[in-house]
């Protein structure tokens, strides 16, 4: 038997926590809550001494799983890739159902986002699109169709 019991969250570091919680809160998330953490707990997990970062939690509408936003007010950040292939190691994508793919992708292309690709079709079941978020973080929303 595993140890794991559910999934929780996946959690994203950003420089504009304001942009990327907008972002996420215009595709559809809501925000469950925000909050300073610092002080020997999250040095000893984290392994940053006299880190300290804000967090933003948003969770699906009707709950589940959240997106973890957090920034670090220290140390300073440091950079990745600012636009990361889907091909590039490490998380690539957040996945996202949504009702409506192409008011999705007008939403967040009226935002001054863009597509990474097309919307594409998976065997008349899925339809699916890269969206390219704030930083570089690539929203995947996907609309079950037939």
């Amino acid at each position: 038997m595993g140890h794991i019991k559910r999934f929780d969250h996946v959690g994203v570091t950003v420089r504009d926590l304001a942009r990327a919680t907008e972002f996420f809160v215009g595709l559809g998330l809501e925000v469950e809550g925000t909050t300073f953490v610092e002080g020997d707990f999250i040095d000893d997990v984290i392994a940053i001494p006299g880190s300290r970062t804000e967090i933003v939690m948003l969770r699906c509408p009707g709950g589940g799983s959240m997106v973890e936003l957090s920034s670090f007010v220290r140390p300073d950040m440091t950079g990745g890739s600012p636009d990361p292939m889907a091909n590039e190691l490490g998380l690539r994508s957040l996945g996202f159902e949504v009702d409506d793919i192409e008011g999705a992708v007008a939403w967040a292309q009226e935002q001054g986002y863009g597509l990474v690709g097309t919307i594409g079709e998976y065997e008349g079941v899925w339809r699916q699109a890269y969206v390219r978020g704030p930083e570089g973080i690539i929203a995947s929303v996907a609309e079950r169709i037939g």
